[in-house]
């Protein structure tokens, strides 16, 4: 990590002319790319850091070409010898979704929806004008074999998971069908192909699009279904047709003519189907495979998205033994399979989750009389505390919790801790027990096993709604004050 952030000053130096004041790493997304935010007198800028040299190439090549026709994406700055760092404009923190979460589904965010529709209607319109797709990534279109991809993606990584019995032959042979009639499609421009509100930053109010890289050529409506259908946007019924007319009334003005929206919509349901196996596909390999609970926790919600799909929306085509399976997996027993016990007012348990030094206090007292529960080691994780500007901070101080998540194994180790402790949780709630305690130690008790703690409570919370009790041992000595949920 050190490495990266000494090249990026050199970038600085070198190429912009200016000392960097701070270099900031920001949350890592699903990608292996690593973002920092550079601090210089006056600006900021967006550092991007990846090995997969073509990918960046692939991004700059789109920047360029679509800041040249003026679209809302980032201006790119300069670009290392060895191209593996650039640096892009700085849109700020504040994506559409964080909006929308922040705000609700009041009008004002649906109008920055409808505003950030219309924007992709000039990219993929305009953006298409003049591009060379021999820059694209992977596949120069999203035809019959990318959209075939796609549907064995949801296969092997979901459906197969199940272990529930099919033709296969047969479900081949619909999904080759289903490809070739998304394949004629009216219009085929650029294709942002991962179109959702978390890519979409808000400055000043106005929209502008990052992560694009993994663009092609291809049909309009797949975008727009990303958006419109994203399962962690929650949006209404009446947003959705709301926000898909408003699209098509921009595509209109962009294209200077009428579209046929009677093909345009009918095609545009088949793209959200493809849309909503590709998601659950990626649910299923990060979460059933790779075993990352935030993705495990998504899956009842794509499901339920998926069965509202096939209950309310019919598209141009047959395909019998696909739609008898899809059929199966969004019935209420596959998606109990996913969804997670919930605790209620009336449930007993509570989970006491507490930090500790090994130096200063050792273990805690049980909470039980059963002295049951878990201790994890936080001691193999870098410590923050050697570094003199954490010192005086704690596990609850935004620096010391991007320096653990970014600089470190801690969220591997979360990751795990999680699916150990989630089996006690569910075994508890079934059982009505009434309590759990978990405990995290570190050397002082303050930075490791103070995040861990938080962490995990913020995990039991959102994922049970279970009463935790925070306890951070060596902290209270200092005036914390124990916190209950």
């Amino acid at each position: 990590m050190q490495k990266i952030i000494d090249a990026i000053e050199q970038l600085v130096k070198e190429r912009l002319q200016m000392e960097a004041t701070d270099i900031i790493p920001l949350q890592q997304s699903g990608s292996d790319r690593r973002y920092f935010r550079v601090l210089t007198p006056g600006q900021s800028y967006m550092a991007t850091w990846g090995l997969n040299v073509k990918e960046n190439q692939t991004f700059i090549y789109f920047s360029n070409h679509f800041k040249s026709k003026d679209l809302p994406v980032p201006k790119i700055y300069c670009l290392s010898e060895d191209e593996t760092i650039y640096l892009q404009e700085d849109f700020g923190d504040e994506s559409l979704l964080t909006r929308l979460e922040k705000l609700g589904h009041v009008e004002e965010a649906k109008q920055l929806f409808k505003d950030s529709l219309y924007q992709l209607a000039r990219l993929q319109v305009q953006g298409h004008e003049g591009l060379d797709y021999s820059h694209c990534l992977t596949a120069k279109e999203f035809g019959k074999q990318a959209i075939t991809s796609d549907l064995l993606y949801f296969k092997y990584y979901f459906l197969d998971t199940l272990k529930t019995p099919y033709d296969k032959q047969t479900m081949l042979e619909d999904f080759d069908a289903l490809a070739n009639y998304l394949t004629h499609t009216e219009f085929k421009f650029f294709m942002f192909r991962d179109f959702q509100s978390r890519n979409v930053m808000l400055k000043n109010d106005k929209p502008y699009f990052i992560d694009y890289q993994g663009g092609m050529k291809g049909a309009p409506q797949y975008d727009a279904a990303s958006m419109i259908w994203q399962a962690r946007a929650e949006l209404s019924d009446d947003w959705k047709k709301d926000l898909l007319d408003a699209y098509m009334d921009g595509l209109d003005e962009v294209l200077g003519q009428k579209i046929d929206r009677y093909t345009f919509v009918g095609q545009y349901y088949g793209y959200v189907l493809i849309r909503l196996l590709q998601v659950l596909g990626a649910y299923g390999f990060r979460g059933l495979f790779e075993r990352k609970a935030q993705f495990l926790t998504s899956i009842p919600l794509a499901l339920r998205n998926l069965k509202w799909f096939l209950e309310n929306r019919t598209m141009g085509i047959n395909t019998p033994e696909f739609k008898r399976m899809l059929q199966h997996i969004v019935s209420d027993e596959v998606i109990a399979q996913f969804e997670p016990q919930q605790a209620t007012a009336a449930t007993p348990l509570t989970v006491h989750l507490n930090s500790f030094s090994y130096l200063k206090t050792g273990y805690p007292a049980p909470e039980s009389d059963n002295g049951g529960g878990y201790v994890f080691d936080c001691r193999g994780i870098l410590n923050p505390g050697r570094i003199e500007a954490y010192k005086t901070q704690t596990g609850r101080d935004k620096d010391v919790i991007d320096y653990l998540e970014q600089n470190t194994k801690m969220p591997d180790f979360l990751n795990n801790v999680f699916n150990i402790v989630d089996i006690s949780v569910e075994d508890y709630l079934k059982r009505s027990f009434e309590t759990l305690t978990i405990n995290f130690g570190c050397t002082g008790g303050q930075h490791r096993s103070v995040y861990a703690a938080e962490q995990t409570a913020r995990h039991l919370r959102n994922k049970y709604k279970v009463r935790t009790v925070v306890n951070h041992i060596e902290q209270e000595k200092k005036g914390w004050v124990n916190e209950r949920y």
